[in-house]
């Protein structure tokens, strides 16, 4: 698959790429997705998808990582965009590299997007606002902020353009929230971090951005599964904004004041990393406990020399795939999710990453890999 170079666009060139983008035999009422695709009673904005009796939903797609698929296809030559945090952050390019692959399996146009400057919220809404005044189909969107993405979803809203977010959701309801279920992935890693010091010691936590709401809610989970084992003590936890810099500047700081401390918990492998280095330079190499999320390929490396023990295969790939293909079914003939929140993967699709299948993750699973 080729790289996703377009992401380094800024907001001015937007609108030049979505017209080339676009396709002369698309009808001209296509423009106006919200009135002329699903049936009015269909509508994103007056019909959200309906909570569903606990049981599995039925997904339109097949397997996670690179080996995602499915049959859905296209019935005209949608537009629909994804538009991410940044362009450096690996899962944010594993979200724009998963809606190019639907693009190329169902047929529509995909258009893939960061702000110019890493995580500004106002640039992810200016871009919506553009993309909208030129008849975008539909949005596969990781918010910067929950409420500071609100103007722009506003807006696709308003013109019943879906929205699907990925990780942190919009304030209210859109058509879809996909992703892992954050809170879900926090019990996992802690329990098996727990597990792995004996039930007892003293852990720090680096958390993600204090204004993200699955940030709060992988750490709530964390603390959760810590919280059944009563000799294990979380003895710090701050924030180090998913940030590999940051997450060593913050663990060596942390390092220097609790010396005895037996596991480090980086709520994404960016972090986890950065404490791995420094652990390294505090010669403790071998004698913390590393963990995070994702699965990226530098933690995969990580796993696989034995300096971080365990990840959770987060799969933006997947994720943003999925919710393309739901946005394809939806503008096909009005089909809506099963639930709002679908997460994507679960604890059922075995998702930890270990010394013991880090080979097989790598080779086969890997959201990270070239698309063959």
């Amino acid at each position: 698959m080729k790289k996703v170079l377009v992401v380094l666009l800024t907001v001015a060139m937007t609108l030049s790429m979505f017209a080339s983008c676009s396709t002369p035999e698309k009808p001209s009422e296509s423009a106006a997705p919200a009135s002329s695709t699903p049936a009015a009673s269909s509508e994103v904005s007056s019909a959200l998808a309906a909570p569903v009796a606990d049981g599995e939903v039925t997904l339109p797609t097949k397997g996670i990582g690179t080996q995602i698929s499915t049959e859905v296809k296209a019935k005209e030559k949608y537009t629909i965009a994804c538009i991410v945090k940044n362009s450096t952050n690996p899962y944010m390019v594993g979200c724009l590299n998963g809606v190019e692959k639907a693009a190329a399996d169902m047929g529509f146009e995909a258009i893939v997007m960061a702000p110019s400057t890493n995580d500004s919220v106002e640039e992810q809404v200016k871009i919506m606002e553009d993309l909208i005044q030129k008849g975008v189909d539909g949005f596969v969107l990781v918010p910067v902020d929950t409420n500071g993405i609100m103007p722009g979803v506003r807006k696709a809203m308003e013109k019943n353009i879906p929205v699907a977010t990925i990780g942190t959701p919009a304030a209210v309801d859109t058509f879809l929230r996909t992703g892992v279920d954050y809170t879900e992935t926090g019990r996992v890693i802690g329990k098996a971090v727990a597990e792995k010091i004996g039930g007892k010691g003293e852990v720090i936590i680096l958390e993600g951005p204090p204004g993200a709401q699955n940030a709060q809610e992988r750490l709530a989970g964390i603390k959760e599964a810590m919280s059944a084992f009563p000799d294990i003590k979380i003895v710090a936890s701050q924030t180090a904004n998913f940030k590999r810099t940051e997450g060593m500047q913050v663990a060596e700081n942390l390092l220097q004041k609790y010396k005895t401390v037996n596991a480090i918990i980086g709520c994404n492998d960016e972090m986890a990393i950065g404490a791995v280095q420094a652990i390294k330079a505090a010669g403790l190499e071998g004698k913390v406990v590393v963990a995070g999320f994702d699965g990226n390929q530098d933690g995969s490396s990580a796993i696989k020399d034995g300096s971080l023990y365990i990840s959770y295969n987060t799969d933006p790939f997947g994720s943003s795939y999925l919710a393309a293909t739901y946005i394809a079914q939806f503008l096909n003939d009005g089909t809506m999710p099963q639930k709002y929140f679908t997460p994507f993967p679960s604890e059922k699709d075995n998702p930890l990453i270990t010394g013991e299948n880090v080979d097989d993750y790598r080779s086969n699973i890997a959201w990270w890999n070239e698309v063959k």
